[in-house]
């Protein structure tokens, strides 16, 4: 059996539709087992609540010996440890007494970055609680999704794309899709020890080739605007984010704008094939229609 967490997530809904293909026993951790479609819950175990409870974790490790592991985006947290290396802890102190033997895990590109990196830090401290365990463990080591475009589909219909980036700084980007992809292809094969999977996407693009790539799948001009990192400040606040995470927000964001996706340049590309135009035609202009 293998254990699915945020299933009704954009990367977890990916991972659960994959294994149910593959005719897998699943079970999933659900806080809203509403949220699942009928014709899925129909073919999955599902227990409701959070997977950072240990109660709920406690029941739904009783039985899987594969776990699907991603926390929730959680931006009201007091902070990027307490969202992802404190959500994670029941977890990780069940682990040793469960009969699980592998887990994979979405994480972040940056292992050895030199100063503060905000929620990737924090995701790479999850990995190394993770890799503490024993278990047989996978970091899916993601560079910048290009999915979280279509948080601004609104600004993208105005003509416009904000991100508080360099226009002319190529960087890596990486699909959702292939994410999920490779996450259940690896809960579905055998392999040992602990080890991080960069995915860096198929190429490097700077904000202004993302723009072009854009104007010409969407037959209008768009425009990429950097956004000053006070100002992208004051968007999170806007959103109701903790200040705790807003400085980690942008902690990020600035790390990634001066090289932390670009630490593996002669990583593996195979397992996230999909262009940002590719993605732009199949996900964000139907989106946009």
């Amino acid at each position: 059996m293998i254990l699915v967490t945020t299933p009704t997530g954009d990367i977890g809904a990916r991972v659960l539709e994959h294994l149910l293909n593959a005719e897998a026993s699943v079970r999933v951790v659900a806080r809203d087992a509403s949220k699942l479609s009928k014709s899925v819950a129909g073919q999955i175990e599902v227990i409701e609540g959070s997977h950072a409870d240990a109660a709920v974790i406690g029941r739904a490790l009783d039985g899987p010996d594969r776990v699907f592991w991603l926390p929730p985006g959680n931006p009201i947290a007091p902070d990027a440890h307490d969202a992802y290396v404190t959500f994670s802890r029941p977890f990780v102190e069940a682990l040793p007494g469960s009969g699980v033997t592998h887990v994979v895990g979405i994480s972040a590109l940056g292992r050895g970055w030199p100063g503060p990196a905000g929620l990737v830090s924090a995701s790479l401290a999850m990995d190394d609680l993770m890799g503490a365990t024993g278990v047989a463990y996978r970091a899916l080591c993601c560079a910048s999704l290009m999915d979280n475009l279509m948080r601004q589909l609104d600004a993208i219909r105005g003509g416009a794309l904000y991100v508080p980036a360099p226009a002319d700084r190529a960087m890596p980007l990486v699909a959702k899709a292939d994410v999920a992809a490779e996450a259940s292809r690896l809960l579905l094969s055998d392999w040992k020890g602990v080890a991080e999977v960069p995915m860096p996407g198929p190429e490097d693009l700077s904000h202004n080739e993302m723009a072009a790539i854009l104007s010409e799948v969407l037959g209008r001009q768009i425009a990429f605007h950097e956004t000053p990192v006070p100002t992208f400040a004051e968007m999170l606040r806007g959103m109701g984010a903790s200040e705790g995470m807003i400085h980690d927000y942008t902690a990020m964001m600035t790390a990634k704008a001066t090289g932390l996706d670009e630490m593996v340049p002669s990583a593996s590309r195979d397992a996230s094939p999909t262009t940002f135009r590719s993605w732009a035609e199949a996900e964000l202009r139907p989106a946009l229609v």
